[in-house]
């Protein structure tokens, strides 16, 4: 095998890939990365057995051929390499002769046939969308998906592919949180699928490095995600997943207009006084315009109050401060509203429009003591 294309080209192709391979295995080619020369082209894979990154881009191939690399040693390799054009070269004993500008290394590399191969995705449903929105939905549910493995299907978020709308879910049994799209096109019919947050958390990053639609294309047991020369594969999250149309309540009759930083800075304040060590709720009083914040561990007591719009009833409620503060956090709008019903009932956080329904956010109550 030998190439020779532009280092940075490479080593975004490495970094991309490398997000896919095990840090530790007993199969040393897991640890790898393998690279396949072919056409005009060269393929770079990373795989851990859960999720396999494959990326692709245009060089200077004049000998095909493939093998399997350290993904750590080759891409520290080719990171220290000067700015310059880079060769590679391998004989029929992996042997592998890295050099560019006044650099060169001798490594050893492994056959490729120790490499498992990535499932195939035999499409059953498929769909596009930009990859932008899909970005901003995963970093605005990625923060709600479970960490449980008991429950194994909340490890992930939920896509409701409908007829002209996306829907992304991610519950951990104390928040949810929701975020809905137009789809210009999906000629797939409606259909749903779990996506495990670990991949989800890889998708986001291999959007950042394009402009283009990401096609998700749904096979029996593996999801494929395709941006650019880039194609990412996981299995499916097999499972129930909550009903949560029937878990979020909407006849809440507390409605009340929040501006979103406001609010996340003076619980930022009251939060000062917990920790890890010291947990402890948020006590909230709202009332007329305003709403009461206060917390109480060992470390001390603060209090702080927030101007609202509306009437909080004098309800007294309290919540986990961070909970509260990711859901307007990752909320999509300057101002929400936040609709509240008692203080064993969740809050729940939507577009101050009531046609607008992109968003929606669920966080459950602590209870208080007295």
């Amino acid at each position: 095998m030998k190439f020779s294309c532009e280092k940075l080209t490479l080593q975004n192709a490495i970094g991309t890939a490398s997000r896919a391979v095990a840090s530790k295995s007993s199969i040393p080619a897991l640890e790898g990365l393998l690279l396949v020369c072919s056409g005009e082209t060269l393929t770079v894979t990373g795989y851990n057995m859960q999720l396999g990154i494959r990326t692709c881009f245009a060089c200077n191939v004049e000998e095909e051929g493939q093998l399997v690399l350290n993904a750590r040693l080759f891409g520290d390799i080719v990171r220290r390499m000067p700015d310059d054009t880079l060769t590679l070269v391998s004989d029929e004993k992996q042997t592998v002769k890295v050099t560019c500008g006044d650099a060169d290394f001798d490594i050893v590399g492994l056959p490729a046939g120790d490499f498992p191969e990535l499932p195939e995705v035999e499409e059953k449903n498929a769909f596009s969308l930009p990859e932008k929105t899909l970005r901003a939905m995963i970093q605005q549910t990625i923060f709600a998906v479970s960490t449980n493995e008991a429950r194994p299907v909340h490890m992930g978020s939920l896509f409701e592919v409908g007829v002209d709308a996306l829907t992304l879910v991610s519950v951990d049994g104390f928040r949810l949180a929701l975020r809905r799209e137009k789809l210009e096109q999906n000629a797939g019919g409606e259909f749903s699928f779990v996506a495990p947050g670990s991949a989800l958390n890889e998708v986001e990053k291999v959007c950042e490095d394009v402009e283009e639609p990401v096609k998700i294309t749904l096979g029996d047991r593996h999801i494929l995600f395709e941006v650019g020369g880039t194609e990412l594969i996981c299995r499916r999250l097999e499972g129930e997943f909550l009903d949560y149309k029937n878990a979020i309540p909407r006849k809440n009759p507390i409605k009340l207009l929040v501006d979103t930083k406001v609010v996340m800075e003076s619980l930022d304040r009251v939060g000062v006084v917990i920790s890890e060590k010291l947990k402890s709720p948020v006590r909230c009083l709202f009332s007329q315009d305003k709403v009461f914040f206060s917390a109480k561990t060992a470390n001390g007591d603060a209090k702080d109050v927030c101007r609202i719009e509306g009437d909080g009833r004098d309800l007294e409620i309290g919540f986990n401060n961070r909970y509260l503060s990711e859901a307007l956090r990752y909320a999509p709008a300057d101002s929400v509203k936040m609709e509240l019903n008692s203080s064993i009932s969740p809050a729940i956080i939507v577009p101050v429009d009531d046609s607008d329904e992109s968003f929606l956010y669920m966080v459950l109550p602590v209870r208080l003591k007295a």
